[in-house]
């Protein structure tokens, strides 16, 4: 079991996004709530990558914090460094208040869950587009000529949509649009925040499908947040699982589908409802996901841990190499396809 020193990325070569020693508190009268942890992560340019775990884990406060977007009276340090191209390194802690503006829309932009809860309900579609627009000192008739171009790229009807106000139009049709407005400057990065989340099952697969289709033809990055492994496995080059506020498993999807190495990462595919198997074979995970204020010391997980001993319980574990692009922050690693085997329905299939 070799550890390894780097960051778990050491396979990017393109970076849009390079993280470094991360970490977002709150200062609370409990006591001090972190809820990023000393994050080190690398985004491949044009990637998709998928960040996953339980609700609480940390994954929205990672993509605000890319956004350089914690609110107070959140207390944000480490670096992130953006590449709008490979030479041009931008420092997003060190712009000013017009800077980061700019970059929000144009360079970096955010979906956030809830799509109904994004729109003013007393605003029509189109005018928020044409609002948008003017914030960012944009020539409101040729943007509005893009605006109908990406409404038209979401499978939406130009003309119906930016004359109907948010009520007057589906959940998914209100997704799209939000998308659609996320788009509407062609940024370099997409975030997600559990963008289909209010959705059904199929709505969330057309959704899926429309990502596929726009990452390909504005050739961006998309970093898709959500408590959906199967979900998101179906559209990320990469997987990203959070828990305790901190990355602890990141590897290509196929390898996380087909021999994930965190014990968490087995049982939360193990957790996975499934149509296919009967309700015995869905095994929740025991006890709780930690509280930010009282996280327990060495590895976070180790109270629900299968494989969790005397050393997990004083050590945080650093990232270990366990196979091709494959990193897994457990000292115990190579031990988790024994100790948590993947139930039959869940190799692999997420059909």
């Amino acid at each position: 079991m070799e550890a390894s020193t780097k960051t778990p990325d050491s396979s990017v070569t393109d970076p849009v996004f390079e993280v470094r020693n991360l970490n977002v508190r709150f200062d609370m009268d409990r006591g001090e709530s972190r809820v990023i942890r000393d994050v080190n992560m690398d985004i491949e340019r044009e990637e998709i990558l998928g960040i996953v775990g339980e609700s609480g884990s940390g994954k929205s406060m990672f993509a605000s914090a890319l956004l350089d977007a914690v609110v107070e009276p959140g207390v944000v340090t480490g670096e992130i460094t953006y590449y709008p191209t490979p030479d041009e390194p931008v420092d997003l802690f060190d712009l000013s208040e017009e800077e980061l503006r700019n970059l929000r829309w144009e360079e970096i932009a955010m979906v956030f869950q809830g799509a109904m809860s994004s729109w003013n309900p007393t605003m029509k579609i189109g005018k928020h587009f044409e609002e948008t627009l003017a914030a960012h000192d944009r020539d409101i008739e040729a943007g509005m000529e893009t605006t109908r171009q990406v409404l038209q790229d979401v499978y939406l009807e130009p003309d119906r949509v930016l004359s109907a106000y948010p009520h007057e139009l589906s959940g998914g049709m209100k997704q799209r649009a939000l998308i659609a407005l996320a788009m509407v400057f062609e940024p370099n990065v997409l975030v997600m925040d559990e963008p289909t989340a209010a959705l059904d099952l199929l709505m969330q697969r057309s959704i899926l499908t429309l990502l596929e289709e726009i990452q390909e033809k504005y050739e961006i990055t998309m970093v898709f947040i959500t408590h959906d492994l199967p979900l998101v496995a179906d559209l990320a080059d990469r997987l990203s699982v959070m828990y305790g506020f901190q990355f602890i498993e990141v590897a290509p999807t196929d390898g996380i589908l087909e021999g994930a190495a965190h014990p968490y990462t087995r049982s939360l595919l193990n957790a996975t409802p499934n149509l296919g198997a009967s309700v015995e074979d869905m095994k929740s995970i025991p006890g709780e996901t930690p509280d930010p204020v009282d996280i327990p010391d060495g590895c976070a997980y180790h109270p629900r841990c299968p494989l969790g001993d005397d050393h997990c319980e004083v050590e945080d574990p650093p990232f270990h190499d366990a196979g091709e692009d494959h990193r897994v922050t457990c000292f115990y690693w190579d031990e988790a396809e024994e100790a948590v085997p993947f139930t039959l329905h869940n190799q692999g299939d997420t059909e």
